[in-house]
């Protein structure tokens, strides 16, 4: 089997849409999308896109999946109307994690921040210690994390880890969508596409303090930015 890991979509349908045009040229059997779906600008979109894959596709629960239609600020309310009761049920169910066997990789773990919580930020520099920690009890030896928006391919102990990024919000300090191909090895991809037009669908959308998730796309933080921050808090929702 292999496999295509979609994280952390972020409402980008722009973003998306040019990921999933790529992946149309790729031998694949299956994708899994690695939490974080729909929360941004077009969540409504998204769903529309995801709906019609015709390959396998799995889902994981991000701490903002589960947010959905329980966080009460302007932005949650505005994105609970945006999906109704059926969109807001819909991510609100997604697994907590998904096994696959890979090819060349074999039984993977697929999560959001990693398998102890959805919101624990694992990075390139995150301490052996702390990966011991969460990975107490979990019999696979190849992880794909999330949540920190930042790709990497790295190997801790017996582990591997693998960040494959971000498809709709990078933190790399450049534009791109970022995802990955596992089997028989790890691709790292960079998929680019036309982000002034995604700007204009953010602005049209009337997500509450838009600018922000404009900036986001067009001007991304660094690695080094999001590193430092996630490995001073550890713990980020």
């Amino acid at each position: 089997m292999r496999v295509a890991a979609l994280p952390d979509v972020h409402g980008n349908a722009t973003a998306l849409e040019a990921v999933l045009a790529e992946l149309a040229g790729e031998q694949v059997d299956a994708i899994v999308f690695c939490g974080d779906l729909t929360w941004g600008p077009l969540p409504n979109e998204t769903l529309e896109l995801v709906r019609s894959i015709a390959l396998p596709t799995y889902f994981v629960r991000g701490n903002a999946d589960r947010m959905v239609g329980s966080d009460q600020g302007e932005r949650g309310r505005w994105l609970a109307t945006q999906h109704g009761s059926e969109g807001a049920a819909f991510v609100n169910g997604f697994p907590s994690n998904v096994v696959l066997d890979v090819d060349g990789l074999g039984p993977t773990r697929f999560v959001h921040g990693s398998p102890r919580s959805d919101e624990e930020c694992v990075t390139p520099v995150t301490p052996e210690e702390r990966v011991r920690e969460f990975m107490a009890g979990v019999p696979e030896r190849v992880v794909v994390t999330a949540h920190v928006h930042v790709s990497y391919d790295r190997q801790v102990g017996e582990v591997r880890l693998i960040g494959p990024g971000s498809v709709g919000r990078p933190y790399e300090g450049k534009r791109g969508a970022r995802w990955a191909i596992l089997g028989p090895d790890v691709d790292l991809r960079e998929t680019q596409y036309d982000h002034e037009a995604a700007a204009e669908r953010y602005r049209a959308s009337g997500i509450p303090d838009v600018q922000v998730d404009v900036d986001a796309l067009l001007d991304p933080i660094t690695r080094e930015e999001i590193i430092a921050d996630a490995e001073e808090r550890v713990f980020a929702g």
